[in-house]
């Protein structure tokens, strides 16, 4: 690989990194999902914000329905600092006994998030430059 190669390359990996998630949620259940989300999961990331690791968290929901195969709930975009950081292995399991003491009910409400989802699917996306020729 050239010198060249190797700058553009750590140039990229300094780069923030965007994933979405998308949650596909059981009828009847969006509201309890988000609500459970916006509880126990949404203070994680908050906390990982103000450590540097995640630039930037946002939520969408669709305002029209769409076919049950291509049905989505929520999508959460979480834009890391970089790629290195994205794909490592984080422990969280320290900053939830941090945030929520209570771990019997948060392990509980935990579960019933994920009982409640049909389906979820994380989209790691590249920007694509339309100016580009």
């Amino acid at each position: 690989m050239s010198a060249q190669a190797r700058g553009n390359q750590a140039k990229s990996d300094d780069r923030p990194s965007v994933i979405e998630y998308y949650y596909k949620v059981k009828w009847g259940f969006a509201d309890e999902f988000i609500r459970l989300f916006r509880k126990n999961h949404y203070p994680v990331l908050k906390k990982q914000i103000e450590m540097g690791r995640i630039l930037q968290v946002t939520a969408v929901t669709p305002r029209f329905h769409n076919t049950e195969e291509g049905r989505w709930d929520y999508r959460v975009t979480i834009v890391f600092k970089d790629a290195k950081t994205a794909f490592s292995d984080f422990d969280s399991d320290s900053l939830n006994r941090q945030l929520y003491p209570d771990q019997e009910t948060f392990k509980k409400e935990e579960q019933r998030r994920f009982e409640i989802l049909l389906a979820h699917w994380d989209l790691p996306v590249s920007a694509l430059d339309l100016e580009k020729k």
